[in-house]
This record gives C-alpha cells, structure tokens and sequence, in this order.
C-alpha cells in the first residue's frame, strides 16, 4: 500500500509517517519502480503499537528503545515495564504536588471570603493572594 493508504488505515498523517521513518520507529519501505512508498501489513501493525503506546504516556524515544529490543528479536516485556513504572513514579510525584496547590488555592479562596474589598487599596497587588495565604 502506499503511504496515504497506510495513513489512512493507521489514522494518521503521512507527515507523521515521514517522520516516524526520519527517527527510526518505521523501517524505510520498498519502493516502486515509480519511487512511491510500499508498506505491508507490519507497517500497519507498527504504527498502531506506537499509537498505544505514546496512549500509554511513553515517549518516541522509548517506544523506539522497546522497537529496537523487538527488532534485535528480544524480549522488551520487563524493558517496558521499567518505562512504564518510572511514569507511574512521575505520576504519582505529580498528583502528590497537584493536592499541595489545591489545599493551597483552597486555603486562599475560603480567605478571600473573609476579606473586605473596600481594604484592597494597593494598587499593584490583590489582598486575595497576598493575604489570603502563603501562596504556592
């Protein structure tokens, strides 16, 4: 198939497909005589991994690192399960920082209520921030 078929039937650009090939996660296809791209069934394959996998939150970079495991004939499984559990990590670091802020925002929304308009005379700061609490 040629690459706006292979597009079509990844549901992707064939700017991406370019690219993809640029970087190394799919393999340069045969050509034509004319010169055009044929790609086979595996290209199709390949294609959707990438799609789960950057779904999953991993990068090209790693999901080129489990591709070339897989090329070498290899087993990425535990590979791939060290990439995944550094996200989850990450997550976990992001979710822990994201209830700070919110206690924090929080904290200066309920003193806000407490606050008088009329006090706010400062004309380069809002007391909602500044007094409200200790910021984030």
């Amino acid at each position: 198939m040629r690459i706006g078929d292979l597009a079509a039937t990844a549901g992707m650009t064939t700017k991406a497909i370019r690219y993809y090939e640029s970087i190394g996660v799919l393999d340069e296809p045969a050509r034509t005589e004319a010169g055009y791209r044929s790609y086979g069934p595996a290209s199709v394959e390949r294609l959707e991994f990438v799609k789960q996998a950057q779904a999953s939150g991993l990068t090209l970079a790693e999901i080129t690192s489990i591709l070339e495991i897989k090329d070498r004939g290899g087993n990425s499984c535990e590979h791939t399960r060290g990439l995944l559990k550094g996200h989850l990590d990450d997550l976990d670091r992001k979710i822990v920082d994201l209830q700070r802020a919110r206690r924090e925002l929080s904290k200066m929304y309920e003193g806000a209520a407490l606050l008088d308009p009329a006090a706010c005379t400062d004309p380069n700061r809002c007391q909602v921030i500044t007094q409200s609490g200790d910021g984030l």
